[in-house]
C-alpha cells in the first residue's frame, strides 16, 4: 500500500518508511527545490546561509533532514519532528566535498505513540546521523501520537535560539531602518 505525495516525493509504502524503496527522482527534485529557495532567498534578501535554519514535521521534516545532509549550503540548525532519515542506505555519500554541515546540531522530536511515522524509525534516524558524526539531540514527548505539542514546540524554540542568537549589531540595524522607514512614510 502505497500513497502519491505530489507535495514532496511519494510514499510507496508505509510498512518501513526508512526502507530502500524511496521515492529517489522525487526526493531529489524536492531537495534540489529546497536549495533553490536557500539561495534565492539568501540573493534577494542578504540573509545568509549560516543564518538559516531548516526543518519541519513528518516528510517536510524527513525531506528537510535529507536536505541539510546534501547541500552545499552551511546551516545554522537543521530539525526533523515526526520524521525518518530518507535514502539513508546512501545519504552519507550525497554530501557535498567539505561537509558544511558536519558539525551543525540536529533537533530531533518524536512521539512515542505516533501510529504514522513510528518512534522506532525516528530513534533509528538519530542513531545513523550519531553514526554519521552528527550533534544530534532527540526528545521524546511520551503519550504523543502522530502530531506536534506544546512540549516540543518549547524545546524546538530553544533549540532555534541556541542556534540562532541575535547577531551583534543586528537588532540595532533592524530598528534604524524601521526608524528610517517610518519617518519618510510620515
Amino acid at each position: 500500500m502505497g500513497m502519491s505525495m505530489p507535495g514532496w516525493y511519494d510514499i510507496s509504502t508505509f510498512g518501513d518508511l526508512t526502507s530502500k524503496s524511496d521515492d529517489e527522482p522525487g526526493i531529489t527534485r524536492s531537495r534540489d527545490y529546497i536549495n533553490n529557495l536557500i539561495s534565492t532567498e539568501t540573493t534577494e534578501t542578504g540573509v545568509p546561509t549560516h543564518r538559516m535554519i531548516l526543518g519541519g514535521f513528518s516528510q517536510g521534516g524527513a525531506l528537510s533532514l535529507f536536505t541539510a545532509l546534501t547541500t552545499p549550503h552551511p546551516l545554522a540548525g537543521f530539525f526533523g519532528l515526526s520524521s525518518y532519515l530518507l535514502m539513508g542506505h546512501k545519504v552519507a555519500s550525497l554530501a557535498p566535498a567539505g561537509n558544511p554541515n558536519g558539525n551543525v546540531p540536529v533537533f530531533m522530536g518524536h512521539g512515542d505513540a505516533d501510529p504514522l511515522v513510528r518512534y522506532a524509525w525516528g530513534e533509528r534516524t538519530a542513531e545513523a546521523l550519531r553514526g554519521m558524526g552528527r550533534k544530534v539531540d532527540f526528545r521524546t514527548y511520551k503519550g504523543l501520537e502522530h502530531s506536534a505539542d506544546l512540549r516540543e514546540i518549547s524545546d524546538l524554540e530553544k533549540f532555534i535560539a541556541e542556534r540562532l542568537p541575535e547577531a551583534e549589531g543586528e537588532v540595532a540595524e533592524l530598528a534604524a531602518t524601521e526608524a528610517s522607514s517610518s519617518s519618510s512614510k510620515a
